[in-house]
């Protein structure tokens, strides 16, 4: 009978991944299983993060990256609750590279984008996650990420860097032939670039 005791199954996963002279070789596949089954059932939030890193380092052992990456999501969706936010990042854009290596570029990019807590790092896996979509000529797959990264720009007062990321928003609806996306976007980024223009000139002349 399975054991209830999410503690006991962490015990003997672990034990299952360490050679002794009894066990010459380490038993991922069991000892993911068991790393799996007692994230879902720990209930302190720190207890189930570190459960499912084992279980997604498992998948990676067995070769899965898939299941690797989304135990590692859900570590990063602990990490967020536990106001860990440099793990946050780590996770989210590990669980990333996991799915590149599936090659699967959509769900690669929608892990960069589930960091949206810290402003500046948000931004900079935002950019990462659309980087991963034009490479793979989804462009138009990007749409909601240019604009909630154009967003934060503007919130944050980085008028020029907003404009910068409307231009790029425009060139990624050319290339997927967006017509009516690209003269929206485009007459945005005139809009702010003419609202940026009064400022240069008073910067000048400070």
């Amino acid at each position: 009978m399975a054991s209830s005791d999410p503690e006991k199954l962490m015990s003997k996963a672990d034990k299952l991944t360490k050679l002794s002279f009894t066990r010459w070789s380490a038993d991922w596949k069991t000892a993911t299983a068991l790393f799996e089954q007692a994230g879902w059932m720990r209930k302190d939030n720190e207890k189930a993060k570190e459960a499912f890193e084992k279980a997604s380092k498992g998948q990676e052992m067995i070769s899965s990256p898939w299941d690797a990456a989304k135990h590692m999501e859900s570590a990063g969706a602990l990490a967020k609750d536990l106001n860990r936010w440099s793990e946050v990042s780590d996770h989210y854009r590990r669980a990333s590279e996991l799915y590149m290596e599936c090659g699967r570029s959509q769900p690669a990019s929608d892990a960069l984008a589930k960091e949206d807590v810290q402003p500046d790092e948000a931004i900079r896996l935002y950019n990462d996650a659309c980087g991963i979509l034009e490479e793979d000529g989804k462009e138009q797959m990007a749409f909601d990420l240019y604009q909630a990264v154009t967003s934060i720009y503007i919130k944050l007062e980085k008028y020029i860097d907003a404009a910068t990321s409307l231009l790029r928003w425009g060139v990624a609806a050319d290339a997927c032939n967006a017509v009516h996306s690209q003269c929206k976007v485009l007459s945005t980024a005139s809009s702010l670039n003419g609202l940026l223009n009064p400022l240069r000139v008073v910067q000048t002349s400070i």
